[in-house]
């Protein structure tokens, strides 16, 4: 994600946005580098057992775990990047065209065979990408935020905060994004709770855990944003939206070069 206004200059110590968002890069990579090409590996008849097929599954499982630490620190720096924008409808519209571009290349790198591709299916819609997350995620915690703006009751607040995240986890459910309704929730505790980022996300990658027990490995972002600076770092504003479709399409590539897609 983003932060679009250069944060407050700080003398403290640690690593800047920019450092954090290149974990998620690298990590989000090696878990989809598992998730395409090692599993479809696994999938033929060469790999399917003995020790090269356990070793195999053993290597695709540790890619896994480390990849769950990808998703969190994208949330978290979602809300960073709400925190900070200059203007947040603009952010919004962003995110949905960026997850509408990155569609064709996730439903090739995951939903799609090489024959549906060939006969000129190039889009499937059972599973949407994160970017379809990311976006009613923050749309979603827009119209919190807005709520907060408002002269209504802190009883009406509430209640009108719980219907908005209810409406958004069932978008991202019947959507069937990545991540889902659960992905939507962990977006909103990450915000209602960003004044203490260490409870923040601790309980978001809690949240996390109830999609997946691999999420448990998700805790390990307690460390990076634990040493989060408050600084932007280097200006990677474009670096996650061309990269996640980009690395999509040529792990499709890969796996087309190697005969398993």
């Amino acid at each position: 994600m983003e932060t679009e206004a250069v944060l407050e200059v700080s003398n403290k110590k640690g690593i800047s946005g920019s450092t954090i968002k290149m974990i998620a890069i690298i990590t989000m990579l090696i878990d989809h580098t598992a998730a395409t090409i090692l599993e479809r590996m696994m999938s033929q008849n060469s790999f399917s057992g003995g020790e090269a097929g356990e070793l195999l599954y053993t290597v695709y499982l540790v890619m896994r775990i480390i990849g769950r630490l990808g998703f969190p620190i994208f949330i978290f720096l979602l809300v960073e990047g709400l925190e900070h924008t200059h203007n947040r409808w603009k952010y919004l519209i962003r995110m949905v065209i960026f997850a509408l571009v990155s569609e064709i290349p996730f439903d090739f790198a995951f939903n799609l065979s090489k024959a549906e591709i060939f006969s000129g299916e190039i889009i499937d819609f059972t599973y949407q990408n994160v970017f379809f997350t990311l976006s009613i995620g923050l749309l979603t915690i827009i119209g919190i935020q807005s709520v907060g703006r408002t002269q209504w009751k802190t009883v009406g607040k509430v209640f009108m905060n719980i219907g908005i995240a209810l409406v958004g986890m069932a978008i991202a459910y019947f959507l069937r994004t990545d991540y889902g309704a659960i992905g939507v929730l962990a977006i909103v505790v990450m915000y209602l709770l960003r004044k203490n980022r260490m409870l923040a996300s601790a309980i978001t990658c809690v949240v996390l855990m109830f999609s997946s027990i691999l999420e448990a490995s998700a805790f390990l972002v307690l460390w990076p944003i634990g040493f989060y600076n408050g600084k932007r770092g280097w200006n990677l504003k474009w670096v996650f939206y061309i990269f996640y479709p980009a690395h999509l399409f040529v792990l499709w590539l890969i796996c087309l070069a190697m005969g398993i897609a």
